[in-house]
């Protein structure tokens, strides 16, 4: 008999917590009323004045689960008996509320487990309890578990009447799984080899590790044998692996520094699992067996490891206003839908900018004023001391609504110009990203300039409006300003005036800001790649500042060229003209004018237009079967409850509180522990009277 191998310690990451739509902390409680209202909704049985839920009124109507006419009644009983706890069958207001609660504890996914074997509600679980559970998962018809044997007893002792409480109960459900591999192994090696044959290796895998599996591991479970019969050591290994991938996903950001795009080798990878975990080299061996059986490469980066390890429904799930599935598949990608695609970004990126461009549209005026006061060349003094002694002049002499002057121009020009830029930036990218999702650097910076190229077609006729608008409430007038007066005044040419400057200008701020931005965000996102809004905001504000201060100049002399020149002002004729006339009068001091409002103006304006653009697209999500935001897609899901989770959590606005988690949760429960029940069976015809009530 080969030598038994411990099993290492395995952390078992955190599924689906309960969680906020998008908030770090947890599920706030339902209110009391609002609760009984939705609880009255659903309850179909009214005793001494009570009402009670079925067990069919509250997973089969409430949760919208096991929603087949052929359902599995002993299934759905089971289920409800989690929620009720007095075990009569029926399920009261109180009982409702209290695992409303429940369902708000940072461990409730283990406790929704406990009270599934909790099958008469004390506060335990016997050996009867849970061989009863056990008995009736698909699991244990497929690979019977031996509920007599000394892994039974370790636990029940050997009369099997001992009683284990919920601390006892997360050991054992976490060692059951793992001896019911071993359990399986031996099974299918009765002379005691130590081997077994690839098909039963691919038999047991399949069944006991099914919820740790993806399509592409389960698909080539018997080609990593290639052909050779399994050890025990492999075995265990294999199955040790699974269970670590999470860990791994550690080990490879400690290797690579945190970065998620970084191909890294077989040893630099050994290095960094020797000197945080416990992963073994045969580990290892197998994790580029498996990356390269399903990718065909000799190294990995983190989307190998995703598609090793199944992402299950987590707490980052964004409720979705709208969701539009346009291709069955990437390979359904058309011309057509390519253009759609085009389309939607582009009126997703006006609405965005749009928004961008109203905050911060003060600090652009109070800018734009800043740049175009010339020391001593009019008047013989400046208007304005700084940019604070700017904003509060504006205010006194012109009013708040001063403050908005050439808004409406700058909005007409913000929606052809942030739309572009986006969508361009977007198009390049995709076109430059390989299958992997990975993009180099040289292709980002590409893709930002291509970006920044495009919008200056668009936005100079509109931003020379708006800067006109800008100074015009410097000198008092009888006469009010309008955009179509400087319209015709400049003329079709005219308004292009200042367009190499300008080019000057979008170009290398594209070019730096969108490749800090997405550099940035991933920084910021936490260890499942996902990125809050905060760190949205946070990520476009920070990639404005080296984008916004190192291209003061060109924003300059693009401001010079554009403003008409008063009486006693120096004239430009073309940027190199400016370039010399600034130095030679004012300094080069004289080019990064206004560089603090700049900065104060872009950081926050793209910080909001990106965070807005890419809730747009978490909000009103739209599959083309192209990319979609890194950090924004809601992740894989693998187990027919997390499939019910996707739709209920989006669609049933009768789960409030904690109700918003139940269903993920039900499903970690068979994810994570692997404690499917069967679907179909019995039915409504065998239900119990009382059930067949409540259908």
């Amino acid at each position: 008999m080969p030598m038994h191998i411990p099993f290492p310690f395995n952390w078992i990451p955190t599924l689906p917590v309960a969680r906020c739509q998008e908030s770090p902390s947890l599920l706030k409680r339902a209110g009391t009323e609002k609760l009984r209202e939705v609880f009255q909704k659903y309850a179909s049985i009214q005793k001494n004045g009570e009402h009670y839920m079925t067990s069919e009124d509250f997973v089969r109507k409430f949760l919208g689960l096991f929603s087949e006419s052929a359902f599995n009644d002993e299934s759905v009983r089971l289920l409800a008996n989690i929620a009720d706890t007095s075990k009569d069958g029926l399920i009261s207001f109180s009982e409702f509320q209290a695992f409303e609660g429940l369902l708000c504890t940072p461990d409730a996914l283990y406790r929704t487990a406990f009270q599934l074997f909790d099958r008469k509600g004390n506060g335990t679980v016997s050996y009867a309890d849970f061989a009863d559970v056990v008995q009736k998962t698909e699991l244990h018809s497929k690979i019977p578990f031996s509920l007599d044997g000394p892994f039974i007893k370790r636990y029940f002792g050997d009369k099997k009447q001992r009683l284990i409480n919920y601390a006892e109960f997360t050991q054992l459900l976490h060692d059951f799984h793992e001896e019911h591999a071993m359990e399986a192994f031996r099974s299918k090696d009765p002379a005691g080899t130590g081997f077994i044959s690839p098909l039963d290796f691919q038999d047991i895998i399949v069944n006991v590790k099914r919820h740790l599996l993806t399509p592409g591991v389960r698909d080539n479970l018997v080609s990593v044998t290639e052909g050779h019969k399994v050890s025990f050591p492999y075995f265990i290994a294999f199955t040790s692996l699974l269970n670590n991938m999470e860990l791994i996903k550690q080990v490879y950001l400690h290797a690579t520094e945190g970065s998620r795009t970084d191909m890294i080798t077989k040893d630099q990878i050994l290095l960094a699992a020797q000197t945080m975990s416990q992963i073994t080299p045969l580990e290892i061996d197998i994790l580029f067996h498996l990356a390269g059986a399903v990718h065909q490469a000799g190294r990995i980066d983190y989307s190998d490891l995703s598609n090793i390890a199944p992402e299950h429904y987590t707490k980052h799930m964004t409720h979705r206003l709208a969701e539009i599935k346009a291709v069955e598949s990437p390979a359904d990608r058309s011309a057509f839908i390519q253009v759609l695609e085009s389309s939607y970004r582009f009126t997703l990126g006006s609405f965005a900018g749009a928004v961008g461009a109203t905050v911060v549209y003060p600090i652009d005026l109070v800018k734009t004023r800043m740049q175009n006061q010339r020391a001593g060349s009019y008047i013989g003094e400046v208007a304005y001391r700084n940019s604070w002694d700017c904003f509060k002049k504006v205010v006194r002499h012109e009013g708040f609504m001063g403050l908005y002057r050439g808004l409406l121009p700058q909005l007409m020009g913000v929606a052809p110009e942030k739309a572009i830029k986006l969508t361009v930036n977007d198009l390049v990218r995709d076109k430059l990203t390989d299958k992997k999702g990975n993009i180099p650097t040289w292709a980002e910076v590409l893709a930002g300039g291509c970006a920044g190229a495009s919008q200056v077609v668009f936005t100079n006729p509109l931003e020379i409006v708006k800067i006109r608008l800008q100074v015009a409430g410097e000198i008092a007038t009888g006469s009010k300003i309008r955009a179509w007066s400087v319209v015709r005044e400049l003329g079709l040419f005219g308004l292009y005036k200042g367009a190499r400057a300008c080019l000057l200008r979008d170009v290398p701020f594209s070019a730096i800001y969108f490749p800090t931005y997405a550099h940035t965000k991933a920084m910021m996102a936490d260890k499942d790649g996902y990125n809050h809004p905060l760190t949205l905001l946070a990520a476009g504000a920070i990639a404005g500042v080296p984008a916004a201060s190192l291209v003061t100049p060109a924003d300059v002399i693009k401001t010079r060229l554009q403003v008409v020149a008063r009486s006693g002002q120096t004239t430009y004729t073309g940027v190199w003209d400016a370039t010399k006339k600034i130095m030679a009068e004012e300094g080069p001091r004289a080019f990064w004018k206004g560089t603090a409002a700049r900065v104060f103006r872009s950081s926050p304006q793209f910080g909001v237009t990106l965070v807005t653009y890419e809730l747009l697209q978490r909000l009103f999500y739209v599959d083309f079967g192209g990319t979609q935001p890194k950090g924004s897609e809601a992740h894989k899901i693998t187990t027919p409850l997390e499939q019910a989770a996707a739709s209920v959590t989006t669609e049933n606005l009768d789960h409030i509180g904690g109700y918003r988690a139940a269903v993920p949760l039900l499903a970690g429960v068979e994810s994570k522990f692997g404690l499917y029940l069967p679907r179909f069976g019995r039915g409504v015809a065998a239900a119990t009277p009382s059930t067949a009530t409540g259908s």
